[in-house]
């Protein structure tokens, strides 16, 4: 039986260790590619360079500056997807968008887990789970995902909230932590 690399533990969700030569070359190539890509002024450039660096995403892609991930291909987006300003995608296990997903600035989705005991926390453990978004999500400002989050397809997130746990189909959401405003009918 082969042995798995730390890429493989992490995007699995096991544990592994973050330290990994292979894990901090990606981290540090992502940021010195964002770096210079966030300062593009021209918008297709911009967009066809981070796209690039995506594990894969629809043709439909438009994301302002400050567009910020620890990997890249962690992430799978769908077509039709708009990002505001300052989204920060934490990828160390799959971030899956679905089609027609919006995202006002300041988003963020983090999948890392780090350990509730300092024992484990010293040790350098790390986990993560995925985050899945469904299609026709609109997320206000400031939004947070937590780790494991699933969200339903046309869900909306009101502004500042935090996502903690999963939500099926055709409901706003939000508050911190984000529960049901109220349903909605299609």
């Amino acid at each position: 039986m082969e042995i798995p690399t730390e890429r493989e533990k992490m995007t699995a969700g096991e544990a592994y260790n973050q330290f990994d030569p292979e894990l901090i070359a990606r981290r540090v190539k992502i940021r010195k590619a964002l770096q210079t890509i966030n300062q593009t002024p021209d918008n297709d450039t911009r967009n066809h360079a981070i796209r690039a660096l995506l594990a894969d995403s629809g043709p439909d892609f438009f994301v302002e500056s400050e567009f910020k991930f620890d990997y890249g291909f962690n992430i799978h987006i769908g077509d039709h997807f708009y990002g505001n300003y300052d989204i920060t995608l934490l990828d160390t296990c799959p971030i899956t968008i679905g089609d027609h997903c919006y995202f006002g600035p300041g988003i963020g989705l983090y999948t890392p887990v780090h350990p509730i005991t300092a024992a484990e926390r010293n040790a350098d453990v790390e986990l993560g789970a995925p985050i899945t978004i469904g299609n026709s999500c609109w997320f206000g400002g400031h939004v947070t995902v937590c780790p494991g989050v699933t969200l339903g397809n046309r869900v909306v997130v009101g502004a500042g909230s935090v996502v903690t746990k999963s939500f099926g189909d055709d409901v706003v959401i939000a508050g911190n932590p984000a529960r049901v405003i109220r349903k909605i009918q299609q």
